[in-house]
């Protein structure tokens, strides 16, 4: 029998603010209603606020950022379009899988699992791609399997420096609403990210933010399609409406979550994101155990992939955390399977689940066979909260 709380560590689903949830318990309505839309129009206005786009198109699929990448793809490409990508972790392999089947003509950079987009590579293939021959560009902005985020302002420079005409897409599932994120800034055509993340609300939701100029390579696209159809959401879309049932509940609920975030503010949120983030790591170090991610220009801040002794299998830290202490973390995906737990950290988050999930996190590397000191890592990461918390700055400020 499991008493007291369940302690939700993985990297998305992410824990649902109680006020978020209470919004979504509400009777069902009728999504035809004369005065649906004024649900609806403030969601597609606000969010293209956390994406930061003035012109951009926000769509909502119901499904996940896995339906709304194959939206993305199948509203702006044609079959056999060449398109460059690269795969440094099980969802940018994930992605690359999709644009092949799709029939796209995929340019594949492969790169160690640790290391982000391989900018420079990309600038290189794209200066010598004089034809334009290469119709879209893909950036996983925040690989969660690792723990790695990529530099997506420098693919847009490479894109610029050689003069090219690529759409660029971005996946920003695990980034979008918790690590700094500027379509219009960035020049991101198609930016995808899911509900269950940064937005603090059950799966359900492919939230997908598009361009002026990835909406009029829409109406050319000749990629088959039928439920991810622009044209059929523009349409509707303009006055709060659907061309099929959606999620009512959910829409309640992304109301409050987005409430929330602005009552935050979007900035303080991504610097709360980072400085969590960063007393995880310290814990991490303290134990002396290293993170996944290459280097620390690679750190997300809402994920960090943690690498076990040789001695010990990732999947019985993992095992021990949810049987004995009722914990769930990450597990290692793929090739970093049984290798590497992951510590999930975002979303509606504070210094004690942190705290509380590395000092859980030290029991369960302990019951696996890893010799690590108890309170090491939760010292570290206390004496990183103390001396960044606000009332410390003040004061410090003050002297």
């Amino acid at each position: 029998m499991k008493t007291g709380l369940t302690h939700l560590f993985i990297p998305g689903p992410t824990n649902i603010p109680e006020p978020v949830r209470q919004a979504m318990n509400v009777p069902m309505q009728d999504m035809r209603a004369p005065d649906f839309g004024d649900l609806t129009l403030g969601l597609f206005r606000d969010l293209k606020r956390v994406f930061r786009t003035e012109t951009g198109t926000v769509f909502l699929f119901p499904g996940s950022g896995t339906g709304a990448w194959e939206a993305a793809i199948t509203n702006t490409l044609n079959p056999g379009d060449k398109v460059l990508m690269s795969r440094f972790g099980q969802f940018s392999h994930l992605w690359v899988e999709m644009a092949e089947r799709l029939g796209l003509d995929v340019e594949v950079i492969d790169v160690p699992w640790g290391a982000g987009c391989p900018v420079k590579e990309y600038a290189r293939r794209l200066g010598a791609d004089r034809k334009g021959e290469i119709k879209a560009v893909f950036v996983t902005h925040n690989e969660t399997a690792t723990g790695v985020t990529s530099d997506v302002a420098g693919v847009r420079q490479a894109l610029d420096e050689s003069y090219h005409d690529a759409l660029l897409f971005v996946d920003g599932v695990s980034s979008i609403a918790s690590i700094d994120f500027r379509m219009d800034e960035w020049g991101v055509d198609l930016a995808v990210t899911g509900s269950q993340k940064g937005l603090m609300l059950p799966a359900g939701l492919g939230v997908l933010a598009v361009s002026e100029k990835a909406m009029a390579a829409s109406r050319t696209a000749t990629m088959r399609r039928a439920y991810f159809e622009f044209s059929d959401m523009v349409s509707l879309n303009a006055t709060g409406y659907f061309p099929y049932t959606p999620p009512t509940q959910l829409f309640h609920g992304l109301r409050r979550s987005l409430d929330r975030i602005f009552a935050e503010g979007l900035d303080n949120v991504i610097a709360r994101h980072r400085r969590l983030a960063e007393g995880v790591r310290r814990g991490v170090q303290a134990w002396g155990l290293n993170l996944v991610a290459e280097a620390p220009v690679f750190y997300s801040d809402t994920v960090s992939a943690i690498r076990v002794p040789a001695d010990v299998d990732a999947r019985e830290v993992i095992r021990i955390g949810y049987e004995h202490y009722n914990i769930s973390f990450g597990s290692g995906l793929a090739q970093l399977a049984g290798k590497v737990f992951r510590i999930g950290h975002l979303g509606d988050l504070n210094e004690g689940m942190c705290l509380t999930a590395l000092s859980l996190a030290e029991l369960s590397l302990a019951g696996a066979g890893a010799k690590v000191a108890f309170g090491s890592g939760v010292a570290a990461a206390q004496a990183w909260y103390a001396e960044t918390a606000p009332a410390a700055r003040m004061n410090i400020a003050a002297e």
